[in-house]
């Protein structure tokens, strides 16, 4: 018998052979699988998105620092310098390179030296974000002993910056406040809703006036550095730059001579005055009051004394150009129309006047208390009769009288370049008459609006257009501010109407200076002008201070200016109060145009 021999360690042979060979092929094959697919996968990040890798790679070593452009100027219609630039030193941080170790010395140095609470400068820090590549604005207007402190903590202020920058600067801000507007950084809300548009952070926009208007044009294209940073993100060095691109100047319409005797014209008196070119509705002057300085908005921060300023309780951000008032007796020039047109007066119509009229049981006075016997159409706008109009106002009826508001522009907004600014007054009519009070139409509304009161309302800038129509021969014009505004200068609306009613209106409009209610403005210093006065009631705080216009063209044959003045609850008539502001204006008009020269009357 044989006897099996132990193996040579000790234990059972292994007889095994299933499987022996299997384990290296397989091994070869999963490191062979395994290779391919990094490869492959290598391959396609090289070849198919390399580039897309490279550019991010790129993109976090190289940053693109935008820079701002100079807004474009703007300028009178003779080229009189009304906005420009000026250049302080600002202060600049890099959001991106600061870290919160950093920061402890940093914010604790700037606060003492800029006198800024280091809460606030973090609260700037984290709306822009710690990857921003942005230059955060912190500061305005250094003065010399800011600039030679942030120079001697420089090896601490490393990731500080000192720029000039171009900020808004407006040599007549108070005189041009209402017409330029002012500029200032974006809310948070604004720059939501133009971040597609190329704004940014600390960007400054127009907020009103001409420099909202015409953001667009005076605005420029951005600039910017191509700039290398470090792991940390802190700019080692400019790898290139694109120029910013400076906004495009503007000319306006104003004539910055006039803009200044308008303004010291109207003087204390809140309230408007505007002097267009009857013929094409440039703007030569509009000055509202109370106003304000808009150069304060370009400070970095305002304080509360700058705020107390701008939102008073008269409301100096408003312009009273635009704002709507009861017209007055200015309006019976839209009356006399109605009343011609409307086929119920012959232009040789006399009617008695009185000293007061009771019409469906309400009595309505005459100004005068007395009345001016038999008038016809001129002579009525001579004296401003209110009991002659009443009798038009009654027999034409409210659909007539409104349907002619409306025709001279009233009711809707003027076309001007301020449009969010600018109101659309208010023609009542029965449908709103319903609405807001409940109530029809009765004939003592129409009364009311014939002499401009009531509840019709109107800028002055649309009492200007319906004093436009007779100036001109019959035609509302478009006002506006640009002078190259080519489509506005051309657009004229034909106020259909027979040529005797037009005579009878211009007529009417030169006996109130030659012998009616504005003869303050019959003088040999002035050419022969026609007008119209009117004293609108009003109640302010529970006191009765009138509201005071007045509106007036000349040269009478040739009209070139047109103006209209308007005092805001100022107590006192049209003729005395507003008539000599107008008689102010025109003669620094005339005099300065034709210096030497007084035409006859």
């Amino acid at each position: 018998m044989t006897l099996l021999k132990p193996s040579p360690l000790g234990g059972k042979k292994d007889i095994r052979t299933v499987g022996r060979n299997f384990q290296p092929v397989f091994l070869i094959a999963f490191t062979l699988l395994m290779t391919t697919g990094i490869g492959v996968r290598l391959a396609y990040l090289q070849i198919v998105e390399g580039a897309k890798h490279r550019s991010r790679a790129e993109a976090n070593r190289v940053r693109i620092i935008p820079k701002q452009p100079e807004r474009g100027n703007i300028f009178d219609r003779h080229g009189q310098l009304l906005a420009s630039t000026r250049y302080p030193r600002s202060v600049y941080l890099w959001p991106m390179a600061h870290t919160k170790a950093g920061w402890s010395v940093v914010g604790s140095l700037l606060e003492k030296i800029l006198d800024i609470p280091k809460a606030e400068l973090e609260k700037q820090l984290q709306a822009a974000g710690p990857n921003s590549s942005s230059l955060i604005r912190i500061a305005r207007d250094l003065n010399e002993a800011q600039i030679t402190a942030l120079k001697e903590y420089q090896n601490e202020l490393k990731d500080v910056e000192i720029h000039t920058e171009a900020v808004r600067y407006y040599p007549r801000g108070k005189e041009l406040a209402h017409v330029l507007g002012y500029t200032r950084e974006l809310t948070p809300e604004q720059l939501k809703q133009r971040q597609e548009s190329g704004y940014r952070l600390g960007d400054v926009i127009g907020q009103m006036g001409s420099e909202k208007a015409y953001e667009n044009i005076l605005r420029g294209e951005w600039g910017g550095q191509q700039v290398e940073v470090d792991g940390a993100g802190r700019p080692i060095r400019v790898l290139g730059e694109k120029q910013a691109k400076p906004g495009n100047d503007l000319n306006l319409t104003i004539d910055l001579n006039l803009q200044m005797a308008a303004n010291k014209a109207l003087g204390k008196y809140n309230g408007a005055i505007v002097a267009i070119d009857p013929k094409n509705g440039g703007v030569l002057a509009m000055v509202s009051r109370p106003t304000f300085d808009p150069n304060i908005f370009s400070k970095q921060k305002l304080t509360q004394k700058d705020w107390e300023t701008v939102q008073g309780a008269d409301h100096p951000l408003v312009n009273r150009a635009l704002s709507a008032f009861p017209p007055a007796s200015t309006f019976k020039i839209v009356t006399t129309a109605a009343g011609l047109e409307s086929g119920k007066f012959a232009p040789n119509t006399v009617l008695q006047t009185y000293g007061s009229l009771t019409i469906g049981g309400t009595r309505f006075g005459e100004w005068n208390h007395a009345g001016f016997g038999p008038l016809g159409f001129v002579g009525a706008m001579q004296w401003s009769s209110d009991t002659f109009f009443y009798q038009v106002a009654r027999a034409v009826g409210g659909p007539t009288l409104i349907a002619w508001t409306r025709k001279f522009g009233f009711g809707e907004k003027t076309g001007f370049e301020f449009d969010s600014e600018e109101t659309r007054g208010l023609v009542p009519d029965e449908e709103w008459k319903r609405k807001t009070w409940k109530m029809p139409w009765t004939v003592g509304d129409s009364i009311n609006m014939s002499i401009g009161q009531g509840a019709l309302l109107a800028t002055p800038l649309q009492v200007a257009v319906m004093f436009a129509v007779p100036a001109n021969g019959g035609y509302r014009v478009q006002p506006h501010l640009l002078k190259d505004n080519e489509e506005a200068r051309s657009w004229r609306e034909p106020v259909k109407m027979k040529p005797t009613t037009l005579k009878i209106i211009q007529d009417g409009l030169r006996k109130v200076i030659t012998e009616g209610t504005g003869r303050v403005l019959d003088t040999p210093t002035l050419p022969p002008v026609a007008g119209k006065t009117g004293t609108a009631e009003a109640w302010q705080r529970g006191v009765k201070k009138n509201h005071a216009w007045f509106g007036a063209y000349a040269p009478v044959d040739q009209p070139e200016i047109l103006i209209v003045a308007f005092t805001e609850h100022s107590g006192g008539g049209g003729g005395s109060l507003a008539g000599p502001m107008i008689l102010e204006i025109m003669e620094d008009y005339f005099q300065r145009k034709y210096p030497g020269k007084v035409s006859a009357q």
